[in-house]
Formats: structure tokens, C-alpha cells, sequence
């Protein structure tokens, strides 16, 4: 089953971007080569992103490729296909690797016994499981991160529902 996504490399150190390169087209098999360009949030920083397609699961297999680099902040979108859910992973530096499945139009989709087994662990913290749950730390750091600046190339998912 085949499907698409986006690797959204939000800042790396120059001497890495041949490497985060090299991870991608290892990954899915052809030769990559991404417009980089400066990252204004983190000076000296680099910033790309690209369309992906390949088969489903690749998400994990290109996020799982990049990791190697604990300095980068990267995001890995993979859209829904038949029978497989989508799903985003995110990285940042000090918090590790996040990941969750995706609805088809984007959201974080947590699972019913996750989310009782949340609630019932709680105790008074359940609004901090929950944002952990979402990813909210990863996407409050990333935020900034996400925009692309004057001249950068800006990739858009495309997924038509229905």
C-alpha cells in the first residue's frame, strides 16, 4: 500500500544537512536533494522539507533514519491510507521523540484504552498526561520553528477526504 507524507527538517547544523540527505534517500530508495535554507529562529541553523511517497509505515522508517542526529528538530507526516491510520512524528533536542496516529484531516487521534488508562493514573494530573499525550511540548518548541521564512520553499499536505 503506498501513501504520501512530508519530512519537515526544521533546523539542523550545516555539516549535517548531506547526512539528513543521505538518511532520506536511504530510506525510500532514490536520491534526495533539499533546498536548504536559513533557519531565523536558531542562527547557523538549516531549514528544508520535502514531499515523500513510499510505502505505508515509511513515516517511522524516515523519522527512526533521522533520529541518529539527537541536535535536529525534524517533523515526519505520513497520511492516512486504506486500512492504516496517518501518522506525525516530531523531534527536538532534550525531549526525544514523539509520535501519534492522524485522522485524515490532521488531528492527533488518541486511542479509547489509552486515554482510560490516563484518567484512571491521574489522580489530578490529567491535564499534564494529556498534553504529553498530544505532543503539545514538542509542538510548543516547534512552533517557531515552522515558519518559513522570506524565499524558503513551503511544502503543503494535500489529501483529499472522501
Amino acid at each position: 500500500m503506498s501513501t504520501r507524507g512530508v519530512v519537515f527538517v526544521h533546523s539542523s547544523p550545516t555539516a549535517v544537512c548531506p547526512h539528513v540527505e543521505w538518511a532520506i534517500s536511504g530510506v525510500l530508495g532514490t536520491r534526495v536533494s533539499l533546498e536548504w535554507s536559513a533557519q531565523p529562529v536558531a542562527s547557523g541553523q538549516m531549514r528544508a522539507e520535502c514531499s515523500w511517497s513510499g510505502p505505508a509505515g515509511s513515516a517511522g522508517a524516515l523519522a527512526g533514519a533521522l533520529r541518529a542526529w539527537s541536535m535536529l528538530r525534524f517533523e515526519v507526516t505520513e497520511e492516512p491510507s486504506p486500512g492504516v491510520d496517518g501518522e506525525r512524528f516530531m523531534h527536538v533536542p532534550g525531549l526525544g521523540m514523539w509520535h501519534g496516529r492522524t485522522s485524515a484531516n490532521g488531528d492527533v487521534v488518541l486511542p479509547e484504552d489509552q486515554l482510560r488508562a490516563v484518567m484512571a493514573e491521574s489522580g489530578g494530573s490529567l491535564t499534564r498526561r494529556l498534553d504529553q499525550l498530544l505532543g503539545t511540548a514538542w509542538d510548543d518548541e516547534l512552533e517557531s520553528f515552522r515558519f518559513a521564512g522570506d524565499g524558503a520553499v513551503v511544502t503543503l499536505l494535500t489529501h483529499r477526504v472522501g
